[in-house]
């Protein structure tokens, strides 16, 4: 772990391990479980996620906040506290991590908290869904996800099914640009559309294999002053849903979050249920599925990226 990290960061046995040896780590966020979905679904995911990671040659970093700690690499005791509604865990994105820690509430970790966390603790591989982005109608509410800051800020790589489908896709693309973060498909040269395969919107950068991207990882990573690079894949072929019902069901689901008064980060829970709804449990089995590829991959892209360090 990195030498100038306080206490207050906590690794696992299995993650120090890995840390102290180099062997590869896939950082994981927690906010699936404790907010994304709904139980028994969301601990049931954590764990084919961390599993995915662990076939796949990597050590699993699941990240959350409790009792005054970070915590990298959760117990399972710790795994199903988040993934029971009763615990009422927080939602921490990078600018809570402090006031939690200081109440010492238990909390999960959404994009921009992990990749903070991650790069603290020393692991470059991130795995999530969907990223956080410029909402709709953000030229009046200034609703913009603080992932995309972090993501400028933080060299971590991250490997995502693009940003999330409530989202203005156009905007979110035209804002990573402004702030300097690659995009870069891992087999595709369009925009992925998170539950969609595409968004159709193109990629400027793309790659076809885990080495390609490792290769990519180590020569951005050595320009002085670069953030997070940004690989982005398409949900699994079987899973992902058609692009037009996908928007037709996004825009209704919105109307009845703004008819209901829910604002803020509670807008993406509240669109994904009814999207659930709408789609008769479609979207969650593609949200599911696209979590576990994307963990996979990123453990595909890890260990590549050891064996690069070591000339394997």
């Amino acid at each position: 772990m990195n030498a100038a990290s306080p206490d207050v960061l906590a690794a696992s046995d299995e993650v120090r391990a890995a840390l102290d040896s180099g062997a590869p780590i896939v950082a994981l966020e927690s906010s699936l479980i404790a907010q994304g979905l709904p139980p028994p679904l969301n601990l049931e995911t954590a764990l084919a996620a961390e599993a995915a990671v662990r076939e796949e040659g990597a050590v699993p970093a699941t990240t959350a906040i409790d009792a005054g700690r970070i915590l990298v690499g959760l117990s399972q005791d710790a795994l199903e506290r988040l993934a029971d509604p009763g615990a009422r865990a927080s939602k921490a994105a990078s600018r809570d991590i402090g006031p939690l820690l200081a109440r010492r509430a238990l909390a999960s970790t959404t994009v921009s908290a992990t990749l903070r966390i991650a790069h603290w603790a020393g692991i470059e591989l991130f795995a999530t869904g969907g990223i956080g982005g410029v909402h709709r109608g953000a030229g009046h509410s200034f609703d913009i996800s603080s992932d995309i800051d972090e993501l400028a800020a933080t060299p971590v790589a991250v490997v995502s099914s693009g940003a999330k489908s409530i989202l203005d896709l156009p905007a979110t693309v035209e804002l990573l640009e402004t702030r300097r973060v690659p995009v870069v498909g891992i087999g595709t040269n369009e925009l992925p559309g998170f539950l969609a395969a595409s968004a159709g919107l193109p990629l400027g950068h793309w790659v076809s294999t885990p080495v390609e991207a490792a290769h990519l990882i180590g020569l951005h990573r050595a320009i002085p002053g670069a953030g997070a690079i940004l690989f982005m894949q398409a949900p699994p072929a079987e899973l992902a849903l058609d692009r037009a019902q996908l928007e037709l069901w996004v825009e209704d689901a919105l109307a009845e979050a703004e008819s209901a008064g829910v604002h803020g980060g509670a807008v993406t829970p509240f669109v994904l249920q009814r999207l659930a709804a709408s789609s008769g449990g479609a979207s969650l089995r593609t949200n599911v599925g696209l979590i576990v590829n994307n963990a996979r991959m990123a453990a595909r892209i890890a260990v590549a990226r050891k064996g690069e360090s070591t000339g394997a």
